[in-house]
């Protein structure tokens, strides 16, 4: 299958460009270039080839013979949606839609969308794919607003399927140091101590970025009819935790790791995610990383490249740091497009 990943040289796009090509199928990267900076150790065996280009520009022309796209280039995380919420709303959800009527205009059929089950929000119980969505930030707004507008284009001719991926957290050579498990990792690493500043009791549904990787590789492999229109989890009732929880098993990791929590957080947010639907229609669908294997992943990769401070703290692992860095240099315009040297 020739298959288009936007987001390329993203903390996700990188692995699942690898494992889509050892899988078989011709991958073709589409990326903007913002996080080229951010390279933390040499994962992958082999790279795509990437068109340099923002995906609010793509044309049909650029997915010419392509028979699937995976969407997944948009600005991550809620810091950089309250920094520039209009900006994230034009990326997030009109340049997504745009992908998708530009993917349909082309005709591919297959168009696998990154969502988020930050979608929830907040939420009692456990929820699945049809309870109530509650979005409480521009990122996760946008996933629902996307989900939607897209769904809508469902037909013969265009079969998308929508991955409402957990919190992401592991290895990977395109580093984020901006996500809960890989975040306190780091703190456990550089500095030998947690300081939560909440009480961590928040759930929070996790799954391994190798783990969305292959729901990713095996909804492109699974036949249409299984697939179209479809709303997925993915992640595992297993990984479900509460923030505590994950602070505790990361500092076990990491020896003399000391570890202390706040007050209860005004932030709200606490979900806990059913993903039974996944395995029905992903047959075989299983989850290989919880998060002590995945702690102990990141400990491996810290040791091995002897990581220091400043990379850690550094822009080129933190999206939100690295999108300040280029509006103040005026590398970009404020819409995030390249500027001219």
């Amino acid at each position: 299958m020739r298959v288009v990943v936007t987001g390329t040289e993203g903390y996700l796009g990188c692995l699942t460009a690898q494992v889509l090509m050892q899988a078989g199928h011709h991958v073709t990267g589409v990326d903007t270039g913002y996080y080229k900076y951010g390279w933390l150790y040499p994962g992958v065996d082999r790279t795509p080839e990437t068109l340099a280009l923002d995906v609010r520009r793509l044309e049909p022309r650029h997915l010419d013979g392509a028979d699937a796209v995976v969407h997944m280039a948009e600005l991550s995380n809620d810091p950089i949606g309250d920094l520039i919420g209009e900006v994230t709303y034009r990326i997030n959800h009109l340049g997504s839609v745009h992908v998708a009527e530009t993917a349909r205009a082309a005709g591919v059929e297959r168009f696998v969308y990154m969502s988020s089950c930050s979608v929830y929000g907040v939420a009692d119980g456990t929820v699945d794919e049809d309870s109530p969505v509650s979005p409480q930030t521009a990122y996760a707004r946008c996933k629902a607003l996307v989900e939607q507008d897209v769904s809508a284009m469902a037909g013969d001719g265009f079969s998308p399927v929508f991955l409402r991926n957990a919190t992401a957290f592991g290895a990977s050579p395109r580093m984020r140091f901006d996500i809960v498990l890989n975040n306190l990792a780091g703190l456990a690493w550089t500095t030998r101590r947690i300081a939560m500043t909440s009480d961590g009791t928040p759930w929070r549904p996790l799954v391994h970025a190798l783990d969305i990787a292959t729901a990713i590789r095996m909804a492109l492999e699974s036949p249409r009819e299984r697939v179209h229109g479809q709303v997925l989890n993915v992640g595992s009732e297993g990984n479900n935790y509460q923030v505590r929880d994950i602070a505790e098993i990361v500092a076990a990791e990491f020896p003399g790791c000391r570890l202390s929590f706040g007050p209860p957080d005004a932030d709200n947010r606490s979900y806990r995610v059913s993903f039974d639907r996944i395995r029905n229609v992903l047959p075989g669908y299983e989850t290989a990383w919880d998060a002590k294997a995945g702690a102990a992943q990141l400990h491996r990769v810290f040791a091995s490249i002897d990581m220091d401070d400043a990379t850690f703290t550094g822009r080129g692992h933190t999206r939100l740091k690295q999108i300040e860095y280029l509006m103040r240099t005026q590398q970009v315009d404020p819409e995030l497009y390249w500027t001219a040297p």
